[in-house]
């Protein structure tokens, strides 16, 4: 590990069984960087999130600096959303087991645009998207230094998931943090990452999108000819679009 890096990954493996999903990968993350990691359908992406945190077994080393405070926001929760639990109550269960001061919840919810009347609402008759600014905010509490998002606009429309992508930069931008993010989205990688970390079973490639992602690579890891959607954002430049492929 570097003296900037605050993550460090050298042969990592994952198996399940006799199946190999993660075998010898190796990068290394610095303070601010955004990391976006892409591949196609069964990749490992999220099975790679769930490593770096701790949960699930692994073989090879991921060392965190011991400065490290994470936060997680997942693709989604195991949880009944017609259950009557207000968004507040959500929030505060989380601010209750880590001992935070009430006020602390005003101070997520201002961060991501939740509003007094979505804090009051049950969490099952918000939007997709005020639910996922509801998740992000939620990760937030602790005043965590790094983040890692699993797909956070996965089910979301375009609208939604633009406001998601400008909450996690504008939060990139102005709390100072480090952003680790799986995403299908190839636009967003281009305008929001600084490096890319690429797993599939032909390709690993690890570097900035714009050296790394070329039109063979792409193809080489999406087994096809390298057409993509191109979801427009407004503020990136032309470049290969949406890959198919969700883990």
């Amino acid at each position: 590990m570097t003296t900037r890096s605050i993550l460090s990954v050298r042969g990592l493996k994952v198996h399940f069984g006799s199946r190999k999903v993660i075998q010898n990968l190796g990068f290394e993350v610095e303070a601010g960087d955004t990391l976006a990691i892409i591949g196609p359908n069964g990749a490992g992406k999220t099975v790679l999130l769930k490593a770096l945190l701790g949960l699930v077994p692994y073989e090879g080393e991921i060392c965190w600096s011991p400065t490290v405070k994470l936060g997680y926001v997942p693709q989604k929760i195991a949880a009944d959303r017609q259950m009557p639990i207000r968004v507040h109550d959500l929030l505060s269960a989380k601010a209750h087991i880590l001992k935070l001061h009430p006020r602390c919840i005003e101070t997520v919810a201002a961060m991501v645009g939740l509003t007094p009347e979505v804090l009051r609402a049950s969490i099952g008759t918000i939007s997709g998207g005020q639910f996922q600014k509801a998740l992000i905010a939620f990760a937030l509490l602790g005043e965590p230094n790094v983040l890692l998002f699993d797909e956070p606009t996965a089910s979301l429309d375009e609208l939604a998931e633009e406001r998601v992508y400008d909450i996690v930069e504008q939060l990139q931008r102005e709390q100072h943090l480090t952003v680790i993010l799986v995403s299908h989205d190839l636009s967003i990688v281009y305008r929001a990452a600084n490096k890319v970390l690429c797993v599939s079973k032909d390709l690993v490639c690890f570097g900035p999108p714009r050296e790394v992602l070329t039109p063979a690579a792409l193809e080489a890891m999406y087994s096809a000819p390298p057409q993509y959607y191109l979801h427009r954002h407004g503020k990136e430049p032309d470049q290969p679009g949406k890959a198919a492929g969700h883990d």
